[in-house]
This record gives structure tokens, sequence and C-alpha cells, in this order.
């Protein structure tokens, strides 16, 4: 298990948060934007050499989370802009592609089957872009069922992203999910719920906490994102998390 955070826990940009995170966490989420409003982030051809670097020198790895208005759930998807960002960062060799299946309409203004069509025909669009279909992790939304996302994965060769965050923040008791999909997973989300979802972990009670951890402990091979975005979220999310494996493992 690989134990990481985002690229906006510092107020700067990605090269920099990555530069700060180097050495502390073994995965950094790349949250990358491209939008008429913010502009982009997108990294240039120097940014992407230095994030190669970075990560050879301190065994780090990068998970890619695509722009959050592809619309891949709706009949005409944004497919272009989530290319631009696999092809850049390709040389990267993310871990996983996070993405978001939703659209213009909300997460469940869509019935069931027109819904699900979509999203897969979207998919198999990202798959010939990508070296593997696996590396493609779907993301559980907190303003969907679960079963929208467990439609995709019945019939696609992708991964998951367990967000648990979301499924605090549906009021869901997430251990049946994380029971169901986490052979698909490749990534999980943690975050703590308050005033809104993406706060620091130390707001989910320990014994909660604990059941999660203790699912995830020994089972899960792939990447846990601390998905906080600011420095005191995370370093509460890392003491956390750190003291929830000490409560189960019984070790110092």
């Amino acid at each position: 298990m690989r134990l990481g955070t985002t690229s906006y826990i510092y107020p700067a940009d990605l090269i920099t948060n990555v530069r700060h995170l180097a050495g502390s966490v073994m995965d950094v989420e790349l949250v990358i934007f491209e939008c008429d409003e913010y502009g982009s982030n997108l990294p240039d051809k120097d940014t992407i050499d230095e994030l190669i670097e970075l990560a050879a020198q301190h065994d780090m790895t990068y998970t890619v989370h695509l722009p959050l208005d592809l619309r891949l759930a709706d009949a005409d998807p944004r497919i272009e802009k989530a290319v631009r960002v696999i092809h850049c960062t390709e040389p990267l060799c993310p871990h996983g592609y996070i993405v978001h299946l939703d659209g213009a309409q909300g997460g469940e203004a869509l019935g069931m089957s027109p819904w699900t069509e979509n999203c897969l025909r979207s998919l198999e669009a990202l798959i010939e872009e990508v070296a593997d279909a696996e590396t493609l992790c779907a993301e559980n939304l907190d303003d969907q069922r679960a079963e929208r996302l467990d439609a995709v994965l019945d019939r696609i060769g992708v991964s998951c992203c367990i967000d648990l965050g979301h499924l605090w923040k549906q009021g869901l008791d997430p251990l049946p999910c994380l029971d169901r999909w986490l052979p698909r997973a490749r990534v999980v989300h943690l975050h703590g719920v308050g005033s809104r979802d993406h706060k620091r972990l130390s707001l989910v009670p320990q014994e909660e906490l604990d059941r999660v951890v203790g699912r995830l402990h020994g089972n899960f091979e792939g990447v846990v994102t601390l998905e906080v975005f600011d420095k005191e979220d995370m370093d509460e999310s890392l003491r956390a998390f750190r003291a929830s494996v000490r409560r189960l493992t019984g070790s110092t």
C-alpha cells in the first residue's frame, strides 16, 4: 500500500507542491484542470521531466485526476480534453487515471440504461488512449448510488477508485462497497467529512476509521490517497491514518 496525497496541499502550482511533498508521501495525485474560467495547469515538458526525476529520487509514483468537466455520462462527452491530459502525463507512467462518470444533467438525471451506455462509450474511447485499460479508475461519486458504478464495472475492464469519504458523506456503511470493489481498485481516496468533505481524516471517529483501515491494511497493494487540500489537513490525516495502523497492529 502506497500512502499519498494531492498536488494542492500548498497554495502554489503543481510542481512546487510535488517538490515539497517529495520524500514525505509515496504517491501524489496530480489534479489537472483545463477550463475557460481558470485556465490550465497542464504540465509542460520541463515540468514533466522534473516530475520524473523527483519520482526516481524519492521512490514516488503519481496518480492523475482527469479534469472534472469531462461529462463522460453525457451523449457528447469531452473526450479530447481527457486525451490531452493522458498524452501529456503518459511519460510519468501513472499508477492510475481517476475519472468521474457524471454529466451536465447531474448524477441521477438520466435513467440507468442511457447513463450506463454513455459511460461505457466514453470509457471505450479512453481505453484506446492508454497502454492498459486497468489504469482507468472510475470513482464513486457523492451524488450517485453505488449501483451506478457497479453497472459500469460489470461490463468493462477498467478499475475503480473507491472514495470512502463520498460514502461517509452519503451516510453509507463503506464496508460492503469495499468488499465488493476492492478486488477491482487501484486507488482508494480517504478524507473526513465536516461541514463539507475532503477535510482532515481526524474528523472520522476512531472506531469507524479503524474499520476501513483494517480492511485495507494487508489486503490492498494500491495507492491510498489522503484527498485533502491544505497542509494542516494533510498532517492531521497522516497522523490519524498512522495512529489507526498502530492500533490495529499493536506497533509503537
